[in-house]
């Protein structure tokens, strides 16, 4: 008798699928094999889909790098005409995944470089499709669209004031705020000679009126009530702040200053070259001394960064004290568990406690002599 609960032989054996003797479909025969087709229904469906699949996966990548090039080709002239450097060192767009590009620039007077991020819609992966479609059935001020942007990082010889302004669509208004920490600096207001649709950040009145004014650049004003234009342009920002909270190592007054240009891709490349035009004018104008701000407002920017520059300092001691605090109490624990042992079983983790630090001298000593040596 086996000892097995089961015939291990026909275990062995692959069960393979008894052909029908009624079958009637089409069928392929190639000697002893024969392939019929309409035994496989489930397993055709799933190669379909793997298929289709795969062909949207391409297809979705070539599609997002024909826009982005696409863009690129029709403001090369204008890239060119601004930097020595136009472009990265390749001449064409450095590709992240399927979705993201970038262009770095550089070479020009008053601008250490410009990085042009192309963040568009995932049109080679379909479950990520669907996520946003269903997030924004559920959110209704969430719309994801095609988006470029244009960061200018300022030379620090440039001499722009320290401030915080921005122009923004009133339907970008809330992911804006989310994913910028130096707006905290700035309150939002409508300003009379904008088009309804923006409202302004700003930290100070005389930094807008400054901006606003007509004939400052190409007026602002002018190319966002063009139709042809503000159904592009989502914002415009100014900022001598990082976009996320920073560390302490780098003082406030001395952080990099951005001018950054947020569009949406068109789908005719060429309708967004006036906005761009304006973003190097406002550049220009920004360093130009025609950009004065009164007397009394750097005073008032500069005592803000002092004080959330302390106010930061004050958190990370806050933090370190915490964590010197935790350490503590981990060491006393230990040591009121160590105290509980029996005599033997100290004697046993002195031992062991003995040992680790004489591996770790050892350690430390093998280095030091590799580095002399």
């Amino acid at each position: 008798m086996s000892l097995l609960p089961f015939n291990f032989p026909n275990f062995l054996q692959p069960n393979v699928a008894q052909p029908s003797e009624f079958y009637e479909g089409t069928q392929f025969r190639w000697g002893q094999v024969v392939f019929r087709p309409a035994v496989f229904k489930e397993e055709a469906f799933v190669l379909a889909f793997v298929l289709g699949y795969l062909f949207l996966w391409q297809w979705g990548k070539w599609a997002n790098k024909s826009k982005a090039n696409a863009w690129l080709e029709a403001h090369r002239s204008l890239l060119t005409a601004q930097f020595s450097k136009p472009t990265s060192a390749s001449g064409t767009l450095i590709q992240d995944g399927g979705s993201d590009f970038y262009n770095f620039s550089t070479g020009r007077r008053g601008v250490s470089s410009l990085h042009t991020v192309f963040s568009l819609l995932p049109r080679h992966d379909l479950f990520e499709l669907a996520i946003q479609f269903g997030r924004g059935l559920i959110e209704l001020d969430y719309r994801p669209y095609d988006k470029i942007e244009l960061d200018f990082t300022l030379s620090p010889s440039a001499g722009v004031p320290n401030f915080v302004w921005a122009v923004v669509d009133k339907d970008d208004v809330k992911s804006f705020k989310q994913d910028r920490w130096d707006l905290t600096f700035a309150k939002t207001t409508d300003v009379p000679t904008l088009p309804a649709q923006y409202t302004v950040f700003t930290e100070v009145a005389d930094v807008t009126e400054t901006l606003l004014k007509p004939n400052a650049f190409l007026n602002l004003a002018t190319i966002l009530k063009d139709p042809a234009q503000n159904r592009y342009f989502k914002s415009l920002s100014v900022s001598d702040l990082p976009m996320e909270a920073p560390d302490t190592t780098i003082p406030l007054m001395e952080q990099p200053k951005h001018v950054v240009l947020t569009l949406e891709l068109p789908s005719n490349p060429d309708e967004t070259l006036p906005l761009v035009q304006a973003a190097f004018a406002f550049v220009d104008y920004l360093e130009s001394r025609n950009f004065t701000l009164r007397p009394e407002t750097k005073p008032k920017l500069k005592k803000v960064r002092a004080d959330m520059e302390e106010f930061l300092k004050r958190e990370v001691t806050k933090d370190d004290d915490t964590a010197e605090k935790k350490r503590a109490e981990k060491r006393k624990a230990e040591q009121e568990r160590i105290a509980k042992l029996s005599a033997a079983e100290q004697k046993k983790h002195d031992e062991k406690e003995r040992k680790r630090t004489l591996r770790k001298a050892q350690t430390r000593g093998g280095g030091a002599r590799a580095r002399n040596g």
